[in-house]
């Protein structure tokens, strides 16, 4: 076993989209056809300055020490096998998916492990057929050095990473990443436990749980308290913050920092109109959110 250290790398990860099937159909046409393509694929990117670290199945890793050379070769697979196709029967494409990310890994021998890994893998797995899947990371370093377009994702979930990972597709070609007709129905390929997307958890729901209780406790202990003032407004608004702001981390469809800062707005809006003295003094801070609120939305495009 080899010393283990860490570095800084660009990951590349590639699989090979419906392969089941292809090998269900033909076998043997299918293996001489993945290997025609991995030695393409391995050509390019060492012409790139890339190194491939392992094959296995269909998929293949490989690593590069500039990022914009990384992109750059998975361009070129993409357009070289895109001719390859374009050759064979529809039912008879070889598609393959390209995920990279630019992240710190383990090196041990000739591997290399780690999240950085993982969320290659992730961005592999997100990738239209034929298509490559970005990383934020890679995104800020190739974006005005690279001659593609890029279409923002959204953040994606990766097992073992506390944060959603901010995603673009890259756009060659014709700028169309839609899989062949035949694919569409298919059913989604498995994906590796290192890798599986993480569903809400459950300290989520026993925090609202609890915060539910508490709340009924507390407007309890107010109403036997009565002496003219609804004082639990006050936790009340805070738990529904609290709340929010939890849910937040779970969902996926809005960029997460920038719903975090929508709710603390409505938070302190809500600060606002509890304490009204015929002032509305959360113009000022909303203000200063609005303006983070801009920035980060002109920085993610």
């Amino acid at each position: 076993m080899g010393e283990t250290r860490r570095k800084l790398t660009t990951i590349f990860c590639a699989d090979v989209q419906d392969y089941t099937r292809l090998m269900g159909a033909d076998e043997e046409g299918t293996l001489a056809t993945l290997k025609r393509c991995r030695e393409a694929m391995g050509r390019l990117i060492e012409s790139h300055g890339g190194r491939v670290i392992n094959t296995w199945g269909d998929g293949l890793i490989a690593d590069f020490p500039s990022v914009v050379e990384a992109v750059r070769a998975a361009v070129d697979t993409q357009n070289e096998l895109a001719g390859f196709n374009a050759r064979r029967p529809a039912d008879g494409r070889m598609l393959f998916r390209i995920g990279i990310n630019l992240g710190d890994v383990i090196v041990e021998g000739d591997d290399i492990y780690g999240d950085g890994v993982n969320i290659a893998a992730r961005l592999q797995a997100s990738a239209a057929p034929g298509g490559i899947v970005i990383s934020s990371t890679v995104y800020d370093q190739v974006r005005n050095k690279v001659a593609v377009g890029f279409e923002f994702l959204g953040p994606l979930t990766v097992k073992n990473v506390q944060d959603g990972v901010p995603s673009y597709a890259v756009k060659i070609g014709d700028g169309s990443d839609e899989p062949p007709p035949f694919q569409r129905p298919a059913a989604p390929r498995p994906q590796p436990a290192a890798v599986t997307e993480t569903k809400p958890a459950p300290e989520r729901r026993r925090l609202f749980s609890v915060l539910g209780v508490i709340g009924i406790v507390l407007v309890g202990i107010n109403l036997l308290t009565w002496d003219g003032v609804f004082w639990a407004r006050f936790p009340l608004l805070a738990f529904a913050v609290i709340a929010a702001l939890a849910w937040s981390r779970d969902q996926r469809r809005f960029d997460r920092r920038m719903t975090g800062l929508a709710i603390v707005a409505i938070g302190i809006i809500g600060i606002n109109v509890l304490t009204w003295s015929g002032t509305f003094w959360a113009v000022w801070p909303i203000l200063g959110i609005a303006a983070a609120f801009g920035l980060r939305w002109s920085m993610r495009r």
